[in-house]
């Protein structure tokens, strides 16, 4: 009956919209500071930062997650997926150590395997 009348009376409903929020409390833990917010490194290799970035392309989402290098923000290895997974960052972090001329440290490894 409403929707009748307000259809009648070309009236239209006034809907607030919600702002999106991403945060949902804590959610698991939170990795140690080693930066301390020094952003700036003083030879290649030596700072490597990586994020995810959550974008829409026709109406579906992708994951992005690149490494980049602090020296000269030189994009190492990226990885795109259509969802946030482990398997996503392990793929990107084995492209980037593929890109030096030395395997990767085993004591990174294994803490990486640790917090997983």
């Amino acid at each position: 009956m409403v929707q009748r009348l307000m259809g009648i009376l070309s009236l239209k409903a006034a809907i607030k919209v919600k702002r999106y929020r991403s945060y949902r409390g804590e959610v698991g833990q939170t990795a140690p500071n080693v930066l301390q917010r020094d952003f700036k490194a003083t030879r290649p290799n030596e700072k490597w930062v990586t994020d995810f970035t959550e974008f829409a392309v026709n109406g579906r989402k992708l994951y992005l997650s690149p490494v980049i290098d602090l020296f000269n923000n030189e994009v190492i290895s990226y990885s795109l997926s259509e969802r946030p997974v482990m398997n996503m960052v392990e793929n990107m972090l084995d492209q980037a150590f593929k890109k030096l001329n030395e395997p990767p440290r085993e004591s990174w490894r294994l803490n990486f395997l640790r917090k997983r």
